[in-house]
């Protein structure tokens, strides 16, 4: 909470979510309605508490974090950020070309107030409105864009918006502040997938005659935010402080489902609900009853001072330059997922990771230290631990996986890396990892420090309020600026973010306290100065998943496995990520053709016994199923081939194998020999 750092591409996560299966509702309106309407029977769930608690293996986790979903803002102050929460709030905010809309969607008992068409006829009437201000003219005064500015910064220009108590500005940004959440309906339609995550992670930067015109503009990061592409192409970014991606997840996939299940009811209204109970239809209740509520959409209109003018303007130039030196990249891996791997006798996610750990073994030679978050939320108002990648096993993996060595060695030193990565997580997962322990003990001598010494502002390392995890966490990874205690010199510096400097005052705080050896070693800098962050956070509702690099020449590793593939978004500071991509895609075809060739019998797609069945063994039931002529494939020369290649133990020959595999395996992987 005391991060000082702009929260876009630094904190806030960002889901792609999967279109709509029906594409005549893949258009931004109907999209958007369809979104909003599910979410509101989201917040309807949680506020009644209807909502199916969470569990892993038949284990109840704690549902805390879903009442810090709705409602709620990170606002900026003078000591830190904090956790504002309307638990009444009934309206939700629709940014568009940077201007500000909100209306009614809820009534005193959280039912809904208006059907997806209402909404839709909203929502149509805010665009047609929005398109009347020309953008370059809207944009400029964009004050979505002040919430990615430096928290202090930010903080300072929300004192000038609210000086005036009942002032229209206060106002407004009460409105927006305690909203249910903020929908941003974009005019971009971005045509790749990595255009798709830029989008949703931190918006487009597109600079017009001086004004910056893209989808940056349209945001406001200190809240959840559905946003929905002119084409439908729809996601998620929210704001991480009081929430983990698991919860986020949660509701993304119920709302993602709900979306299908409404529209089926429309065709057979005895399709099943998701939901314990439902609103009564807005269309059949009496008005008189929805209570005091505002269904027309209403536009904020700010009273742009000079100082706000300039703020804008300097807040928007900010943001491009953090933009422009990010990248992104996708990798939509189809060769296979979760049903080869496991067929293989590993753990996906084990897999995965260590699928990280040689690709860029592979292209820099170097182990560095890599972040996972195992979730702890089978704990009372449980967060994450960090699981560490990084192990003696995987070292030796990376190294003999790319050394000559036959594949069988390969093979038993993955088995091993896995074996371990698998072991740390479940002590993670049981809170028995070792960094949210030592972070504990850092922020009690903090304290010890600050209460010492108090200073009226937050710049030094203090405990985020209930985040368990150091406030420069991206999806729980921590953050390299706020570690670092050694000077070149030898001498302790003040431990903040990389905005604070060291001062007298800081000098003399470490005089009179020194930085415990623990945390003045070198290893502790080591351990939180994470170059490969990875967060595995999906399901099928989801296309991607990412956030940004956590130190400037890290990377940003959101992945998805499915059944069938797995979905990589991976961002840094132009770090060669397109290569990396790549290195990545090698190494899984690789890692397939070497696990072939060890003759371990890989499953395929929706394979059946029935593929079993001995055709000699058959018999026709009946004179027409003795009709036509058997393929069996053994007119193949290929086939042929294999028959007389086949070893005399009845298994099959490296030859043999290797006719067997798709054409794409050799394509680009690490060669054995």
């Amino acid at each position: 909470m005391n991060f000082d750092n702009p929260v876009v591409l630094n904190l806030n996560p960002f889901f792609l979510l999967e279109d709509d299966p029906t594409p005549a509702r893949n258009n931004q309106v109907t999209r958007a309605a369809s979104l909003v309407v599910s979410a509101l029977e989201f917040v309807r769930a949680v506020r009644r508490e209807e909502l199916p608690p969470d569990n892993i293996r038949g284990r109840p986790l704690d549902m805390y974090q879903y009442s810090r979903l709705f409602g709620t803002a990170r606002v900026p102050t003078d000591h830190g950020c904090q956790i504002e929460q309307d638990p009444d709030s009934k309206h939700i905010v629709v940014l568009c070309h940077g201007q500000f809309y909100w209306f009614d969607v809820l009534d005193d008992s959280s039912d809904l107030i208006m059907s997806e068409r209402d909404v839709s006829i909203n929502l149509q009437t805010i665009i047609d409105d929005a398109v009347q201000t020309p953008i370059q003219e809207a944009a400029k005064g964009a004050l979505g864009i002040l919430s990615t500015e430096n928290r202090k910064i930010w903080s300072g220009l929300r004192d000038v918006l609210t000086r005036e108590e009942g002032s229209n500005n206060a106002d407004c940004l009460g409105i927006v502040d305690s909203a249910l959440f903020v929908l941003c309906l974009d005019y971009t339609e971005p045509a790749t997938a990595a255009a798709l995550c830029q989008n949703m992670l931190c918006g487009t930067n597109e600079v017009v005659k001086g004004v910056q015109i893209g989808t940056c503009v349209n945001r406001w990061y200190d809240k959840l935010q559905i946003i929905v592409c002119k084409n439908g192409s729809a996601g998620i970014n929210f704001e991480h402080t009081g929430v983990d991606g698991h919860t986020v997840l949660r509701f993304a996939s119920d709302v993602y489902t709900d979306t299908i299940l409404r529209f089926a009811r429309t065709i057979n209204g005895q399709a099943p609900s998701l939901w314990k109970t439902t609103s009564p239809d807005p269309c059949k209740r009496d008005p008189e009853s929805f209570g005091d509520v505002t269904t027309t959409p209403h536009k904020l209109e700010w009273d742009m001072t000079p100082e706000l003018n300039v703020a804008v303007r300097f807040a928007e130039t900010r943001l491009a330059d953090l933009i422009s030196q990010n990248e992104f990249e996708c990798l939509d891996f189809s060769g296979y997922g979760k049903n080869f791997i496991t067929s293989m006798g590993f753990s996906p996610d084990a897999f995965v990771q260590m699928a990280f750990q040689a690709a860029y073994y592979g292209l820099y030679g170097r182990v560095e230290c890599t972040y996972e978050p195992a979730m702890t939320k089978a704990y009372l108002h449980g967060r994450t631990e960090a699981i560490r990648s990084v192990s003696e096993e995987s070292t030796n993996f990376v190294q003999t996986f790319w050394a000559d060595n036959p594949p069988e060695a390969k093979v038993e030193a993955l088995r091993r890396a896995c074996e371990q990565h698998v072991n740390n997580t479940k002590s993670c997962a049981k809170g028995e990892g070792c960094d949210r322990h030592l972070y504990a003990l850092f922020c009690l001598w903090q304290r010890f420090v600050d209460g010492e010494h108090p200073e009226p502002s937050s710049a030094g390392y203090t405990s985020s309020s209930e985040n368990g995890s150091p406030p420069e966490s991206i999806v729980g990874s921590p953050g390299k600026d706020s570690i670092k205690s050694i000077e070149t010199d030898g001498q302790v510096r003040n431990r903040g973010n990389s905005t604070t400097s060291t001062n007298t005052r800081s000098r003399s705080r470490s005089d009179l306290h020194p930085v415990p050896a623990l945390f003045a070693d070198a290893g502790w800098d080591r351990l939180n100065t994470t170059i490969i962050s990875t967060s595995n956070c999906g399901n099928p509702s989801l296309r991607q998943f990412g956030f940004g690099p956590t130190s400037g020449d890290g990377f940003g590793i959101g992945y998805i496995i499915k059944d069938e593939g797995i979905n990589i978004c991976v961002a840094s500071k132009h770090r060669q990520t397109k290569r990396f991509i790549d290195a990545l895609e090698s190494y899984l075809l690789e890692i397939r053709r070497v696990l072939r060739v060890t003759g371990r019998k890989a499953a395929t797609a929706k394979q059946t016994r029935a593929r079993e069945i001995d055709p000699a063994k058959v018999k026709a039931s009946n004179r027409l199923k003795a009709r036509g002529r058997m393929i069996t494939g053994l007119d193949n020369p290929a086939t042929r081939l294999q028959l007389t290649t086949r070893s005399p133990n009845g298994t099959r020959s490296p030859t043999e194998e290797s006719l067997t595999m798709s054409d794409d395996d050799e394509l680009g992987g690490c060669k054995s020999n």
